[in-house]
């Protein structure tokens, strides 16, 4: 009996085991992606705008309805009678109306209207283009931060061991208390250093909760692949991806798109001051001239005084604005890719020059000091500077590492495209 609870024992908590292993999210940048695309609630929210603007081209088809009119006499005083609508005393009045617009009207509004669209479109891919670096880049910053992170709880441990043991020398004697205290004080300072590092990862995973539509605290663990951590080839010259740029950034596109809007609207608003023509056809019973009369009308206002003048010019105004918006953001857009340009070429000239075994000799030789000074080979200053030295070492190399998978997302942002991926 002892033994069947024991083995249930085990494999209870084997089984808890295997079910928090599953519960953790293990996210590499593609699988981050396909769930950032099906569930950003943002890109969501910009998709439902462009349908909003699709139902605008529906309702910029639609003909005006036909108004139907009708009165009929209430009370007779002479018959002391209600709702006579009959000869010889009754009466009544009818008619049907129908408004024809003019100058195109229609045509122009449904081109609006499908400008509009286009306009909603490249809004999304725009935000897509936006919350996508986002992503990636806090995806990539989380990582090597987590990465740094593991450097200060192995330094944490290693000299917490340190003090404990240096504090049992000081009981003996064998240890000066300015030894201890300088021991003390680097674990403090390295907690101190280890917290603040704590709270930005936990800051970027709530980013990336966001960015993921995960729910609050949900558990998850970030990876790369040795083709992520690959050395950038530039395959393309500075000029390929100016004109990439221009060719492909929402920005851009949604500008010069609004320049064809404001253009739209100032045929439609001209279009507006020529008056509508409203036709009508009309019967009355008896109150008019003959009995049983019949007739047809046709009403249009006077453009005497307005004349849409103030809407024709603001639809002037737009179009001015917006082609010097178009014009500045291409400026805007070549100094950007230039500038993303140079910082690649600068990193990844940093990141070759740099000798890739000079981390796994620091972790070397950081082994062999400290072996030397538990022989008491080296003094503690020194010990605890070589410490300090390997601990920026590696912190540095995973910044670098950041800014050189950075500088590529950096690249496709600039450019609104997947250059590297």
């Amino acid at each position: 009996m002892k033994i069947q609870i024991t083995l249930f024992g085990l494999f209870f908590c084997c089984a808890s085991s295997i079910a928090v292993a599953q519960d953790t999210l293990k996210l590499d940048i593609r699988l981050a992606e396909k769930m950032f695309l099906a569930q950003n609630h943002q890109l969501i929210a910009q998709n439902y705008e462009t349908e909003q603007a699709r139902a605008d081209i529906i309702t910029a088809k639609l003909f005006d309805n036909p108004e139907l009119s009708y009165e009929s006499l209430l009370y007779n005083p002479d018959t002391k009678k209600f709702f006579q609508n009959r000869l010889p005393n009754g009466q009544f009045t009818a008619g049907i109306s129908w408004l024809i617009k003019l100058a195109g009207k229609r045509n122009k509004n449904i081109q609006l209207a499908g400008t509009g669209v286009k306009l909603q479109e490249y809004a999304y891919f725009d935000l897509l283009r936006t919350l996508r670096f986002d992503l990636r880049s806090t995806f990539y910053k989380a990582y090597y931060a987590k990465e740094s992170a593991m450097v200060y709880q192995h330094q944490i441990s290693a000299l917490e061991r340190l003090l404990a043991s240096s504090e049992q020398q000081l009981d003996k004697g064998n240890l000066a208390l300015k030894d201890v205290i300088r021991i003390k004080s680097q674990v403090y300072s390295i907690r101190i250093e280890y917290t603040t590092l704590l709270n930005e990862i936990t800051e970027l995973e709530s980013t990336l909760r966001n960015l993921l539509g995960l729910n609050p605290g949900a558990p998850f663990s970030l990876s790369l692949t040795e083709q992520d951590k690959s050395e950038a080839n530039l395959p393309i010259d500075y000029n390929v991806l100016l004109e990439t740029a221009k060719a492909n950034r929402a920005d851009l596109q949604t500008a010069k798109i609004a320049v064809r809007y404001a253009e739209s609207n100032l045929k439609v608003q001209k279009a507006l001051a020529i008056p509508d023509v409203e036709v009508s056809l009309n019967y009355d019973l008896q109150s008019n001239y003959p009995i049983n009369y019949s007739g047809i009308g046709l009403k249009m206002p006077i453009p005497f005084f307005n004349r849409n003048q103030g809407e024709i010019k603001k639809a002037k105004i737009a179009i001015d604005a917006w082609s010097n918006k178009s014009k500045q953001m291409e400026v805007s857009i070549e100094n950007e890719v230039h500038e993303s340009f140079t910082a690649i070429q600068r990193t990844e000239q940093m990141y070759k020059d740099m000798d890739k075994n000079f981390g796994d000799d620091f972790s070397k030789l950081i082994g062999e000091v400290t072996k030397n000074f538990s022989s008491r080979n080296i003094s503690l200053i020194e010990f605890l500077d070589l410490y300090d030295s390997y601990r920026q070492n590696v912190l540095q190399m995973n910044d670098l590492k950041y800014q050189r998978i950075n500088a590529r997302e950096d690249i496709n942002y600039v450019t609104g495209s997947t250059i590297f991926k």
